[in-house]
């Protein structure tokens, strides 16, 4: 979290490798999380006086990486379907870690509010009123978006969706 009034210089260096890794769950790339990034930044740069005084930039930002990573997502799977009917084969995902892959690719293919809250919530340990703020939605939206996820999520990936105690 960042504090009201906060140097730009001093915020990018506390959020930006937060909100690359949020890019990169969401998009799978590493060369295109760096670009969302570089993008929400270079945004919140140009709106500092406006966005340094929100009460938590760092949102404004996470969610900036997090709409954008949509466009990206609708984009890319525009030229994957294309790809697919000149060439006859699938692209390959970039691995983000042997161990995380799979599970981040279903991430990735979850409805897009769904992805972005399981991100924000696991990936970026937010609580789900946070999460929520930063997706513009209420709280029991997000519950409702987590809870789908988690049970499309166990589906994809063949688990019963419950926890080990």
């Amino acid at each position: 979290m960042t504090t009201p009034g906060e140097d730009f210089d001093v915020f990018f260096r506390k959020e930006s490798r937060s909100v690359l890794g949020l890019a990169l769950v969401l998009c799978g790339s590493r060369e295109t999380a760096e670009d969302l990034t570089q993008d929400a930044f270079a945004a919140a740069h140009r709106n500092w006086a406006k966005v340094g005084g929100y009460d938590d930039p760092g949102a404004w930002v996470r969610r900036a990486v997090a709409n954008r990573a949509v466009s990206v997502r609708r984009r890319l799977g525009v030229e994957a379907r294309a790809l697919f009917r000149l060439s006859g084969r699938r692209p390959e995902d970039e691995i983000l870690r042997p161990e995380d892959a799979d599970l981040w690719r279903a991430v990735r293919e979850l409805p897009r509010r769904q992805a972005q809250v399981i991100a924000l919530v696991f990936l970026e340990d937010l609580d789900i009123r946070e999460a929520a703020s930063i997706l513009g939605c209420s709280e029991s939206t997000a519950k409702t978006h987590v809870r789908r996820a988690r049970a499309a999520l166990a589906v994809k990936l063949g688990t019963d969706g419950k926890e080990d105690s």
